[in-house]
């Protein structure tokens, strides 16, 4: 998803850029490779795994674009915002590309898939077109282009595609990374488009994910985030129905894996996103409950708060189901904050359909949200079953009153806090002042403190003094 910051209340409403990754290649061929993300979690995840398999080939990554050969763009297609962003770097590069002919152009990821006839063909925009399955093809896409050719894999795979890669990382001094533990998506949410671009979901292998998370600790990380679009469809080793595939061979679920991963190190935090209300289990929650290491903290998108609105975007459970599911989060897991996701303005909703958001806004009390407009996405079943008929002042209002209640919310969730000491892990400096630094608690809510002399990645005691509607504000005792 895309999401513009307002503090740790988001309306998801346009791109995100990443920074280009800086890596030097054991087997340097002299060219260089700018690589931009825009969007999801997963789609920096995937950037890491493209920079890996273009090391090996000899590429060399820069932060500045204008030196690079070769600029990779790892697109979104969720909103129509970040696809025109997109399409506005790339006429940027057309035009650079009259400057210097050999300079290679290509896009990656869910826009790829989506849009590769356009690219190529019709605008002229790019010369490689290169779907979330395909990466380990580059190499040989980048030679058809050298020899005057456009080049294009757009194939959907049923198997987990980059298990044995070892991604590198944004931030090679960083705390934090991201682990995929499955792709693809099985659940059709009529608004959503990723199962067209991303395929069917498939589960990575544990062992190969637990080995990433131990390589990650030894190498100075203190936190991971497992990463999938329905973590709790997470299954090895099994089908869809729960039938084992290999009767000789160990299952997984996503329970077990969280304390598989959990007991990588006492220090290493452990987060996931994103849950499916429909599939979340206890005995998820039981395990985050026994392990002081898995974060606080669950994003349970709701999406609406009204059944015939839930029935339409094809979500798979009702209200009461979602607010059973708040409920039994907040029996096992009392102190655990939730996040959620919140469309306004779907297909056909009404005034009264979007009042149930609010009110179930109010009973959940989220502790955060990211909220945005609905924006029709080509190829999905509201496309084709639905009229986009809520017209744009009025998503506009409704998503301003969401925001409004979902900032009070906040504020009284994070009031709680003050008084408290909570243990936080230091991520950096914080960006309004060099004099204090920021970090992150087990409920996954910014914290600012002054400065210290412990190095990020440090667990630091910090008493809360003050709060704000998306920050906690504090003082570090007990050092």
């Amino acid at each position: 998803m895309n999401e513009h910051d307002l503090g740790n209340n988001k309306t998801i409403d346009e791109s995100r850029q990443g920074e280009a990754i800086m890596v030097t290649s054991e087997t340097n061929n002299g060219k260089k490779l700018f690589l931009e993300s825009y969007g999801c979690a997963m789609n920096f995840s995937d950037s890491e795994v493209v920079a890996s398999i273009l090391s090996k080939e000899g590429y060399t990554t820069t932060r500045d674009e204008a030196e690079a050969d070769i600029i990779l763009l790892n697109t979104c297609s969720i909103r129509e915002n970040a696809e025109q962003k997109v399409r506005v770097r790339l006429n940027d590069f057309k035009n650079r590309k009259k400057r210097q002919p050999g300079l290679i152009v290509g896009v990656l990821g869910c826009m790829a898939e989506r849009l590769k006839q356009n690219l190529l063909e019709e605008e002229k925009l790019v010369d490689i077109v290169a779907g979330p399955d395909a990466y380990r093809e580059l190499p040989g896409l980048i030679t058809e282009v050298e020899s005057g050719q456009k080049a294009v894999n757009v194939l959907l795979s049923r198997d987990e595609t980059y298990a044995d890669i070892s991604p590198i990382r944004l931030d090679e001094k960083g705390v934090s990374a991201f682990v995929s533990i499955t792709r693809g998506c099985d659940n059709m949410c009529s608004f959503c488009v990723v199962p067209f671009t991303r395929g069917r979901e498939r589960s990575r292998d544990p062992h190969t994910i637990v080995e990433e998370c131990k390589d990650l600790f030894n190498r100075g990380y203190r936190e991971v985030t497992l990463l999938g679009q329905n973590v709790d469809s997470y299954r090895w080793n099994m089908t869809s129905k729960g039938e084992i595939k290999d009767a000789n061979a160990p299952t997984t679920n996503f329970a077990e894996l969280l304390a598989m991963t959990a007991e990588v190190s006492p220090l290493l935090r452990i987060r996931f996103s994103t849950s499916h209300p429909k599939d979340m289990t206890d005995e998820v929650l039981h395990t985050m409950a026994k392990y002081p290491n898995i974060a606080n903290h669950i994003h349970l998108p709701v999406q609406s708060g009204n059944n015939d609105m839930l029935y339409r975007m094809n979500r798979g459970y009702t209200r009461e189901w979602f607010l059973d599911r708040v409920k039994a989060i907040k029996t096992i897991l009392p102190d655990c904050t939730i996040s959620t996701d919140i469309i306004c303005g779907f297909c056909g909703e009404t005034e009264e359909e979007h009042k149930e958001t609010l009110s179930i806004m109010k009973e959940a009390k989220f502790d955060f949200a990211y909220m945005y407009m609905y924006s029709e996405r080509p190829k999905t079943l509201a496309e084709r079953k639905f009229k986009d008929d809520v017209p744009e002042d009025v998503k506009k209002a409704r998503l301003t009153e969401v925001i409004n209640l979902q900032q009070e919310n906040s504020l009284s969730a994070h009031k709680q806090f003050v008084g408290k000491t909570q243990e936080i892990l230091i991520e950096g400096l914080s960006r309004r002042s060099e004099e204090h630094q920021v970090g992150r608690n087990q409920n996954n809510i910014k914290v600012v403190f002054p400065k210290t002399a412990l190095p990020i990645g440090s667990y630091v005691q910090v008493k809360i003094t003050d709060c704000t509607s998306a920050t906690l504000l504090g003082e570090v005792v007990n050092l």
